[in-house]
């Protein structure tokens, strides 16, 4: 799969949680992919009418959920189903899909994608991803690790906020995560520029101070580090730097400040709409800000061990599904 895949979306609000800034970082990681040549969600109703601008702007169809009894979230999936095959039928330009919901149910309608030869990107909360239906999709998110992924690189918005262009930094972030989500080791800039505009169709060099894309880049590697930048047979190529060095101010978990490093992460999931998470998202999570961190370094043997204090502390509950898997509840 290249930046250039055309994908059409399709996306279970109740299961995304319809919030805002999740639709966004899921609008953002299928873009760093490919263009979306079509999207559509499904139970939408009045509660969910702080998404109309960014449906609107991202020209998604709609279909309405009707309250009718326990057939709603069946009839749902069936739509899902029936449009997603008659796009893969009908629409020679769409070669990848994107399904925002972690019901096995929709482990057939994956299997025939792919037997058509289709990219089919899965995404879910990690509170009710089948094992099933992640392990037949080509690729799978949870949709908690996308929001910790992507909240860096754009700044949080109060409601009715407009997208301010980013900062320097944070410009410099969001070309981090676009590099780090490629499967080559470097792309030209051109091609990192185009999948910069899919993701702010407003961007523009002039803002930064620059002339050129590539006067920018150069700018943002001298500055940040981050970035690696070659001139070859007069073609630009971008990469994440190898040889950046952990200094001072690298942050570090301690014994002091272990707790606080937790519930931070916790909020962040109680504000992005997440009410339970599985486990292994908080340990991953925690594990890309803080590489180093070990049960041990904290005193503990496990990271159950570290749950458990955590419960007795009052920043979270442990539960258990209807299949015996252990769950995060936010308090």
């Amino acid at each position: 799969m290249t930046s250039s895949s055309r994908f059409a979306l399709f996306v279970d609000l109740e299961n995304c949680g319809a919030k805002a800034s999740t639709l966004l970082n899921i609008l953002e990681k299928v873009k760093i992919r490919g263009d979306i040549l079509l999207g559509k969600v499904y139970g939408y109703t009045d509660r969910f009418s702080d998404l109309k601008e960014i449906l609107l702007s991202n020209t998604f169809t709609v279909v309405p959920s009707l309250r009718y009894g326990i057939s709603q979230k069946n009839n749902a999936d069936i739509l899902l189903v029936i449009d997603a095959l008659e796009v893969a039928y009908t629409n020679p330009l769409i070669d990848s899909f994107c399904i925002v919901s972690g019901d096995s149910d929709y482990t057939p309608l994956v299997g025939r994608l792919k037997s058509m030869g289709k990219f089919v990107l899965g995404m879910s909360r990690s509170e009710v991803a089948s094992s099933i239906f992640i392990n037949a999709c080509n690729e799978f998110q949870f949709l908690e690790s996308v929001n910790s992924a992507t909240r860096s690189a754009r700044p949080r918005k109060g409601k009715g906020d407009k997208d301010d262009p980013l900062d320097e930094a944070g410009l410099n972030k969001l070309l981090e995560s676009i590099l780090a989500e490629q499967d080559a080791d470097e792309m030209y800039a051109s091609e990192l520029k185009g999948v910069l505009l899919r993701l702010r169709p407003d961007f523009n060099e002039k803002t930064y101070g620059s002339a050129g894309f590539g006067k920018l880049l150069n700018k943002l590697s001298e500055k940040y580090g981050t970035l690696k930048i070659v001139n070859e047979n007069n073609n630009v190529l971008v990469s994440l730097s190898t040889d950046q060095t952990t200094n001072g101010d690298a942050p570090q978990m301690t014994n002091e400040n272990w707790k606080k490093i937790f519930s931070e992460q916790l909020r962040h999931y109680k504000d992005d709409g997440f009410a339970r998470v599985n486990p292994s998202i908080l340990k991953a999570d925690i594990q890309s800000e803080y590489p180093d961190y070990s049960e041990k370094s904290i005193g503990f043997k496990r990271f159950s061990d570290v749950l458990k204090q955590l419960e007795k502390d009052g920043l979270l509950k442990l539960e258990m599904d209807g299949q015996n898997n252990l769950l995060i509840r936010m308090l």
